[in-house]
């Protein structure tokens, strides 16, 4: 056995042994047909990412399943790789460029996508590196890139599959467009930030008529786009409107006014401005009535030839000169305050113009269907479930999904023109010509597409789709999805639509939503508020185990946690404690003899049970994702159970070298500490690592070790109740003297009555605890309180009273507040079991053994109360 540190310093540990780890090859997994796959593939964090707290929490939950996994057996596989942020990084290198005074048009296509791949190969592996610091057990020989060679022949694919198949389509329809960026987003680039704003009430006037319909905008640079004014079919105030038209003021052209139940008829005055090629509504509204569509800005946000005299302004400078125009017309009759939600990219902030663009579209109605009914149908599982309902809602509502980018960097759409018949040929590879009218005068789109495409096709792709891989068909579909419930819909859904479409089957069988990890005060990280938490600092400091723990500990799917740092302390001593526990141990231990199971005592079968009942438990809650939960227990039997109350009892036991039953207690303490940190392997890697090594040769590492399973050979349910009867006992007399500052020191005579034999007989045969633990200098047992002084202090536990002889000690008037204190308490919980079973609706409804349960606990509080009366009584005398 190797010799351990003081103190457990991670510094030293954990670069040590994860080297180890990567050289011995435990990560790596090949296809093994005698094993259950099992497969996890990584969320892929962008190649611009830094590691962030949600990073920290999303890769610590994926790295327990996959080291539970193996250790039980599994043949676990977790694919790492990274995505290629079509935005993000060429918002990088155009950035890096600018500071050498370039631009995209001076280097070209060409040149400059050479420069976001040397950006790529130089700062690409970042994060995936700083995931190493985790202790993240990924399989680091299949690090995949959306944009490597495999996974951009599946994107090409998939594209021309669906092509085939009338799925994708080139057409006309509103989209995010971003003036600064300027390339079409998605929703999910897409942040709503409370803004001020105004609502401008305009009247536009009513042709053949001196009277007005008066609206409200918010955008009113936009109406000189306006192809019709709309209200409600049902508004009785406008019914003889319907037909005729009005003047769109500014531009003096007519207009219709038509009726469509889009209006609100409640709302405002009941009147709307139809702008086709501005809103998505109103894109709808004229897709209906047939309505002409007059785009009214450029691509940078400027207004062009189709504003007339404002051609050339600034989207914001045409709004003020729109509005100065229309109030010395006599057309804007109020400027209204308001706060609205204003969509803006998520990556430069500019706020986001719907516009109308030529773009490609996935055709989502037939696609969703088969989504829809794997959920419905219970062949995938969303936990929590309530994410089921954001997931059916969005998939019930779908609408078509534009896929392409006017951006360079990314897989460029597979779609070439001809500049002579027009035809479009889609293909893999260039193409020597057009297929229709066989010219070569073709030219391909230089559009890319959506990074969502790429990363939609991530189970499968990079498993060798749409090679038909031995990995592929070993570990699709995949085990489980792990992700936060911000992007259920924009990569989930369409992650499982893709696998059903291409694959036929799911994607993964379980999708794992945790929460958003926020500060102290409930607040999201963010650069704003400098509220951020670098994990690698964090992990500097306290080590990558207390940080997991700690990001664990009490987390329950699909709920947001708060960051404290009390926590973290807690979990850097909780590191402290078994690694204290283990050199304890180890120094009761003889290097190379084997300890013999003969001769286990109640106590060293007590803990045996526990730790068996821990194990049923533990994998029940792993089952249900209740990692928190099952972290928690493992913890608390640690700490609790095993360093503060096992190790403490049998302390005589090795002490004493003639003990026969010595060696039963070494065996004990070397099987559930081992077993214990198993058990914590997958939430603590490194210290669990660096002690299972130094206390024990069979095995070399904990991580290929078998994970504990319950066993009925270990089912002391006798032995259970045993000791917790003693720890009740012991916790009791501990709580007296510490509320009467007695010092331990101090040993007193411990007095255990009880009428019941077999309580009698369990406290008889534990005597050595009360001494080691409860600081007696003597303990008796009897039947009945014969030879104690009415002046002892007295505890009511279960079936039995101890008294303590501490007249000395004690302050009378004190003890008959403490157990006037208790009889309250006592009388309290009597009278909550009493409403409790005269409530008829819990008596009809709940079950007998649930009933028979709060009978027996008023008999027990009676008997205890009987008990507490008739100390007090002695004592008031």
């Amino acid at each position: 056995m190797k010799e351990l540190a003081k103190n457990f310093d991670p510094a030293v540990v954990e670069e040590r042994l994860y080297q180890t780890w990567m050289e011995k090859k435990y990560f790596h997994t090949e296809v093994d047909r005698d094993k259950k796959p099992y497969c996890i593939v990584m969320p892929p964090p962008n190649i611009t990412g830094q590691l962030h707290m949600g990073h920290a929490l999303d890769n610590t939950m994926q790295d327990i399943l996959i080291r539970w996994k193996r250790m039980s057996g599994y043949n676990a596989l977790w694919v790492p790789g990274i995505d290629h942020a079509s935005i993000s990084t060429e918002l990088k290198v155009v950035e890096k460029m600018a500071s050498e005074g370039l631009t995209k048009s001076d280097v070209g296509r060409e040149g400059f996508l050479e420069r976001a791949w040397d950006w790529k190969e130089e700062y690409g592996g970042i994060i995936l590196n700083q995931l190493r610091k985790l202790g993240c057990s990924c399989d680091w020989d299949r690090v995949r890139f959306t944009m490597d060679e495999g996974c951009s022949d599946a994107v090409l694919e998939t594209f021309a599959r669906l092509y085939e198949k009338g799925y994708i389509y080139r057409g006309e329809k509103i989209i995010n467009w971003c003036p600064v960026c300027q390339t079409t987003i998605s929703d999910a680039e897409v942040n709503h930030v409370d803004t001020a704003g105004h609502f401008y009430h305009i009247e536009y006037p009513i042709v053949g008529s001196d009277k007005r319909l008066r609206l409200a905008t918010t955008r009113p640079e936009t109406m000189l786009g306006d192809t019709a004014i709309a209200v409600h079919p049902d508004d009785e105030r406008y019914a003889d409107l319907v037909g005729k038209f009005c003047i769109l003021p500014i531009m003096n052209t007519e207009i219709p006014i038509i009726a469509d139940t889009y209006v609100e008829k409640d709302f405002g005055t009941g009147v709307v401005k139809i702008t086709p090629a501005h809103d998505p509504n109103d894109f709808m509204v004229g897709e209906r009535h047939n309505l002409p569509r007059i785009n009214v800005m450029n691509d940078d946000g400027t207004m062009n030839e189709n504003a007339g005299k404002y051609e050339g302004m600034d989207r914001y400078e045409c709004r003020e000169a729109i509005i100065k125009e229309l109030k010395e017309d006599g057309y804007l009759v109020e400027i209204e305050d308001i706060q609205h939600a204003v969509g803006c990219h998520e990556r430069c902030n500019a706020p986001v113009e719907p516009l109308i663009k030529l773009q490609w579209f996935v055709k989502m109605e037939e696609m969703a269907k088969p989504a829809i009914d794997v959920y419905k149908n219970k062949e995938m599982r969303i936990i929590p479930d309530r994410f089921g309902k954001t997931y059916l809602h969005w998939l019930e509502n779908i609408r078509d999904w534009c896929i392409s980018r006017q951006l360079w960097w990314g897989h460029r759409i597979p779609a070439y023109y001809c500049a002579d018949c027009g035809h479009i040929t889609i293909s893999k590879t260039t193409p020597d010509c057009c297929e229709a009218c066989k010219s070569k005068n073709i030219e391909q789109d230089p559009d890319t597409l959506d990074t969502w495409f790429s990363s939609a096709l991530w189970p499968f792709s990079t498993l060798g789709w749409p090679e038909n891989t031995e990995e592929l068909d070993h570990f699709y579909p995949t085990g489980t999805l792990i992700t936060g419930y911000d992007i259920i819909f924009f990569w989930v859904i369409r992650m499982v639509f893709s696998g059903m479409e291409q694959m036929g089957e799911i994607p993964f069988h379980d999708v794992l939503i945790h929460g958003l990890i926020r500060d102290d005060q409930g607040r999201k990280f963010s650069k704003s508020l400098g509220n951020g938490i670098d994990p690698l600092e964090v992990i500097g400091n306290y080590g990558a185990d207390p940080l997991r723990l700690m990001l664990i500990t009490g987390n329950a799917p699909g709920n947001d946690m708060r960051f404290y740092w009390e926590r973290l302390d807690n979990c850097r001593n909780f590191c402290n404690k078994i690694w204290n526990a283990s050199k304890f141990v180890m120094m009761n231990v003889e290097e190379g003899k084997e300890y013999s199971n003969a001769n286990l005592t109640a106590a060293d079968k007590w803990i045996l049970s526990k730790f068996n009942t821990l194990a049923k438990e533990f994998d029940d809650n792993m089952n249900t994702y209740d990692m928190g939960l099952a972290v928690q227990k493992v913890y608390d039997f640690l700490w609790d159970e095993f360093c503060d109350w096992y190790i403490e009892m049998v302390k005589p036991r090795l002490y004493n070298t003639e003990d026969e039953t010595r060696d039963a207690a070494l065996w004990t303490l070397q099987t559930v500490l081992i077993n214990g940190l198993k058990m914590m392997h997958p939430f603590m890697p490194f210290i669990t690592e660096e002690l299972f090594t130094a206390l024990q040769d069979e095995e070399e590492s904990i991580m290929i070790s078998n994970f504990p399973v319950y066993s009925e050979e270990w089912n002391y349910k006798e032995s259970e109740m045993e000791i917790d009867a003693i720890k009740e006992a012991v916790r009791n007399i501990r709580n007296v003297r510490a509320e009467m500052n007695v010092v331990p020191s101090k040993k007193v005579q411990v007095f255990v009555v009880s009428e019941k034999e077999e309580v009698r007989h369990i406290f008889e045969h534990s005597k050595v605890f009360f001494k080691t633990l409860g600081h007696a200098s003597e303990v008796i047992v009897s039947e009945k309180p014969e030879g104690i002084g009415e002046d002892a202090v007295s505890l009511v536990i279960t079936d039995a009273t101890i008294y303590m002889p501490l007249a000395e000690l004690v302050d009378f008037a004190k003890e008959i507040e403490r157990l006037e204190k208790e009889k309250a308490k006592l009388e309290k919980e009597i009278d909550r079991v009493v409403k409790k079973l005269s409530n008829q609706g819990f008596v009809a409804k709940a079950p007998a053994a649930v009933i028979d349960e709060e009978k027996a606990k008023e008999d027990k509080y009676r008997a205890m109360l009987e008990q507490v009366e008739e100390r007090l009584g002695q004592m008031k005398k």
